[in-house]
């Protein structure tokens, strides 16, 4: 039985060490981490939960909702904790990742509390657990200080199975990720017919990134498809409103490094029923008429989203440095959204971050944002000044080292 596992492990590449992996490190463990604090002001409004963030879905759907304008605000939420662990094995390091930062969301949203960012173990080619999405490029994400970032770009922590069938200098990964959307119910959500329509999940998001990097910087294409499918739990009545659709999205990105002090991040997305991808965005599934079903009146469509980043980075001296940049995003919602329904973001930095000595960082950093609805004719902006202050820290430790 174990030479046919061997034989079959050895058939789709899993027994090759990825490329880089030296099997004969040491095992042990990193420690590492920072403290941070964030304060500032708030030129006008923003859901109180997100004061020490700025985050565009969060800005007010009609006037003065959390007026008044003008607040200060105070976070240590971006705080961070990890710990790594390594040990050689026949096939590569092993290597598990377990980091979590305060930022609390969902339930505990607007708290400082434990928040899971990673969570997973990697050996040769195959990784299992949370970490970035297949279809993300995280080193898009700029060097700010704003702890949300960009509202147009891919940014999602998911769970996944991922094979990396080419590393290096070119390099190609596949994973299956969990599924997931929200629905848009807008002027229908009253409906009891529509509140029997549950989420059905009977497949994992297929997803693959193709990347090629140099000493130029890199650039990579990613793609994903998904099955989003809703059951109608209710089969005695007049309706049944059982359907699916097809979600599916490109992500074209790039790190440039036009000089040894000056880097630019570039990234485009489109597609449809991602936005749950998205880095700042609601809603995948929204409702249409399907005209000529008497049993299904209605059925859902998978939104589409476009989404673009655009990031300039400069160093004045090793320890002055300068990040300034725009992103957008924007949704082409169904005839039945709600007419107070996230149409376009809009979101912009720019800072100067100081490194008086190591592990130490300061900054201030200027941010701008804003909200448009689908119909209702409202926009919401906002204006924020933030401090920053941050102290890190790793540690390693080496276990039967030579």
């Amino acid at each position: 039985m174990k030479s046919y596992l061997l034989l079959i492990m050895a058939i789709f590449g899993l027994m090759r060490p990825a490329h880089g992996q030296d099997s004969t490190k040491p095992s042990g463990i990193e420690i590492y981490g920072f403290a941070q604090l964030d304060a500032g002001y708030d030129f006008k409004q923003i859901n109180p939960a997100w004061s020490d963030a700025l985050r565009v879905t969060k800005l007010p759907t009609y006037a003065n909702q959390y007026a008044p304008d003008g607040n200060v605000f105070f976070g240590v939420r971006q705080t961070r904790f990890g710990v790594k662990g390594y040990t050689p094995t026949p096939i590569g390091e092993l290597k598990a990742v377990f980091e979590f930062d305060m930022f609390g969301v969902g339930a505990d949203e607007g708290q400082t509390t434990m928040r899971l960012r990673h969570a997973y173990g990697e050996v040769g080619r195959i990784l299992a657990g949370q970490t970035n999405s297949t279809f993300m490029d995280a080193s898009i994400f700029p060097n700010i200080m704003e702890y949300w970032g960009p509202c147009g770009m891919v940014f999602f922590r998911n769970l996944q199975i991922r094979y990396a069938a080419m590393t290096g200098d070119n390099e190609l990964y596949i994973s299956l990720e969990k599924p997931g959307v929200s629905a848009d119910q807008g002027t229908l959500e009253t409906r009891i017919e529509i509140d029997s329509v549950k989420a059905h999940y009977p497949l994992p998001d297929l997803s693959a990134h193709f990347k090629k990097s140099g000493d130029w910087g890199h650039v990579q294409l990613a793609g994903i498809l998904r099955n989003i499918q809703w059951s109608d739990i209710h089969t005695t009545g007049v309706y049944n409103l059982t359907g699916s659709t097809l979600g599916w999205g490109l992500h074209l990105s790039s790190v440039l490094n036009v000089t040894k002090d000056n880097v630019i991040r570039l990234a485009i997305i489109y597609g449809q029923g991602v936005e749950n991808y998205m880095n700042d965005c609601p809603v995948d599934v929204g409702i249409i008429r399907n005209p000529g079903d008497i049993t299904k009146p209605v059925t859902g469509k998978a939104l589409p989203v476009l989404g673009y980043v655009a990031y300039f980075e400069h160093n004045w001296t090793p320890k002055l440095s300068t990040t300034i940049g725009y992103s957008g995003i924007h949704i082409d919602n169904t005839e039945f959204s709600s007419p107070s329904a996230y149409k376009d973001g809009q979101y912009a930095t720019l800072n100067l971050i100081a490194t008086p000595f190591k592990n130490a960082l300061v900054a201030a950093e200027l941010e701008y944002g804003k909200r448009t609805d689908f119909t209702d004719g409202f926009s919401a902006n906002t204006v924020k000044l933030q401090f920053s202050f941050k102290y890190s820290f790793s540690q390693n430790f080496y276990f039967n080292k030579n």
